[in-house]
């Protein structure tokens, strides 16, 4: 992380769950001069407190460090309002049922913004069996490559992960509807509706 509690995001939180300096305070085990000296930019709450605060304030560590609160409103958590990330120091590949604050390698990790399939990251999927062959014409060097591909209805995810220098493809269960993701190293994520 490269940036510490502010003030303004001690008091926005503060103020956004109703409660005083003085109780906030409380909760946490301090005075309400030293919550005033944080929100005014006068003092920094010791790391010993950034835990019991987040706490307080209703938020995670995280959120509270960057100051950015995340608030998930796909409470049912259906899985078509998935979202990716995908950490680009190890490659880490998370999902997340919504929005989520999540980091890895010490990064705070943006969601993956998915576009709709273009002419070179088309997707092609040819029924085999009782499944479906999903098969990229695609590069896999070590430089460019499909990181995953992945299936996602309201109700299941399967996920690959891909290697370079592999083959973009593999078999997966299509029932009913859903997207179809791929993720490409340089270009991002992409997806296809399938059914409906």
């Amino acid at each position: 992380m490269n940036t510490y509690i502010t003030g303004a995001t001690i008091k926005r939180l503060r103020e956004g769950k109703g409660l005083t300096q003085a109780q906030l305070a409380e909760e946490i085990g301090v005075s309400s001069k030293a919550v005033s000296k944080w929100e005014t930019a006068k003092g920094l709450p010791d790391i010993t407190l950034i835990e019991p605060l987040a706490k307080s304030l209703g938020v995670s560590v995280m959120e509270l460090m960057s100051g950015d609160t995340v608030i998930n409103r796909n409470v049912c958590a259906n899985l078509l309002r998935s979202v990716f990330y995908v950490c680009p120091v190890c490659g880490n590949i998370l999902h997340a049922t919504g929005e989520a604050a999540v980091s890895c390698c010490g990064i705070t990790l943006p969601p993956l913004e998915a576009e709709e399939a273009d002419e070179s990251h088309g997707i092609k999927i040819e029924r085999v069996e009782d499944e479906n062959f999903i098969t990229m014409t695609h590069p896999m060097s070590k430089a460019h490559y499909i990181s995953f591909l992945a299936w996602v209805t309201s109700d299941s995810i399967q996920l690959v992960k891909l290697y370079p220098e592999g083959d973009a493809q593999t078999r997966f269960q299509l029932r009913g509807s859903g997207f179809l993701y791929a993720y490409c190293n340089r270009h991002g994520l992409f997806r296809v509706r399938v059914g409906r």
